[in-house]
């Protein structure tokens, strides 16, 4: 009896669980950059507002629109154009999550409301170490991707320095102004304007990104809760036939509003992952081809240093942007389809958590409610682009093939006759 009373005074104790505690960084970030509002609504009519345009005109818009005229400039050559389009593409998609995100805004935070509501709470501390394993899954792969992305900024945007170039004004982009950046203050201008705008577009995609793959990961949770609820709800030695009709009806409830939680979520990011998918394909290849063009070191200069099989090669900053380039947004394929492949298995395995409850003494009435649930979770959740094609781990490996098909190609049309 002591250890019962001393069980519900620790549950009393015990703060309600916040899932926005996870993504409490991704707000903070996103708020700076002028696209998380404060409170609960959308965008008003404010200073933050006024702010947000101002910066999706000059940073954003500003910054791809002489990228654009650029490629315009050099389209018969292919060296120059796959080595400026490879992140152009990224930085459009950047815009374009910009937009979805404000249009959506408050659709997300009411969704974010839901999920703090009573029914997607998990009920005691084994629940809490169920979903555990979630969250850390998470945490690791978006600190993987923003390490990668951190240190491909840093490659992109300082390589003209890193790499000592023979070219003095040389800028981080290729890209088209009508006055001649080869002056000062021109060139610095230029440049400052350069390095804010891809570090605001990556900022962009990296946050929209990994709060995407949190509202995967919370859907995933959310799964392992209620097949917790289903193997548990009955308990002969306690519990009524009314007890457990009551709890049935409850976990059938809480798939329900599970069901459309997902269904926003993909509809949230249903154009934007096939775009993802697209331009992280093309992106990976035409990465992996400036790999094979691009000269080793321009100056002839060792600026860094990396032992591979025993020997030491010279490698440029804008070398290594290339090459981390391509790992990063392969890391962020790979983010979008692991969470959305979580999500198939964890809702398949709700037929097997049916069986596994305490369901053979229970009366007709309750085994009837426990057949119609069986029957609607009989195929699993799966997230999709427009229904064209499944987040899956079979997706992404068919995404690096066709990356390596867009590669294999420009070698050979970039090959000596």
């Amino acid at each position: 009896m002591f250890k019962l009373c001393k069980y519900n005074f620790i549950m009393d104790k015990l703060e309600r669980f916040n899932w926005k505690r996870t993504i409490q960084v991704n707000i903070f970030l996103l708020r700076i950059l002028g696209l998380w509002p404060a409170g609960d609504g959308s965008y008003k009519c404010s200073p933050y507002t006024f702010y947000e345009m101002f910066v999706l005109l000059f940073f954003e818009i500003g910054h791809i629109s002489v990228q654009t005229v650029n490629i315009f400039l050099i389209l018969n050559n292919l060296q120059a154009l796959t080595g400026t389009i490879f992140v152009s593409l990224m930085e459009m998609l950047g815009v374009l999550k910009s937009y979805c995100l404000i249009k959506n805004m408050g659709k997300l935070k009411q969704l974010l409301i839901t999920l703090n509501s009573d029914l997607f709470q998990p009920k005691d501390l084994q629940q809490r170490n169920l979903i555990r394993p979630n969250l850390n899954a998470w945490t690791t792969v978006v600190s993987s991707f923003w390490f990668l992305t951190l240190i491909w900024l840093f490659f992109y945007n300082f390589s003209p320095i890193l790499d000592k170039t023979s070219k003095e004004y040389r800028l981080p982009f290729w890209a088209w102004y009508p006055y001649n950046t080869e002056t000062s203050p021109q060139y610095e201008l230029t440049y400052l304007h350069q390095f804010i705008g891809i570090t605001y577009l990556t900022m962009i995609n990296v946050n929209i990104d990994t709060l995407i793959a949190a509202l995967n990961m919370y859907i995933g949770a959310q799964f392992d809760i209620i097949c917790d609820n289903v193997r548990h709800f009955h308990n002969h030695e306690t519990d009524t036939s009314a007890d457990a009709n009551k709890k049935i009806k409850h976990c059938i409830h809480h798939h329900r509003e599970v069901l459309k939680f997902a269904e926003f979520t993909n509809n949230f990011y249903n154009w934007l992952i096939f775009l993802e998918f697209f331009v992280g394909g093309v992106s990976i290849g035409l990465a992996m081809f400036q790999l094979t063009v691009v000269s080793v070191d321009e100056s002839g200069s060792k600026s860094v240093l990396i032992i591979i099989f025993i020997k030491v090669v010279p490698f440029s900053g804008e070398f290594l942007s290339y090459l981390i380039y391509s790992n990063c947004i392969s890391v962020q394929v790979f983010m979008y389809c692991w969470f959305g492949n979580e999500i198939e298995v964890k809702s398949s395995n709700l037929p097997d958590a049916i069986f596994d409850s305490d369901w053979t003494s229970l009366p007709t009435e309750v085994k009837r409610n426990l057949i119609i649930f069986l029957i609607r979770v009989q195929r699993p959740l799966k997230m999709s682009a427009f229904g064209l094609f499944y987040l899956s781990l079979e997706t992404f490996v068919k995404i690096m093939r066709t990356a390596w098909s867009y590669f294999a190609l420009l070698r050979q049309v970039n090959s000596p006759k």
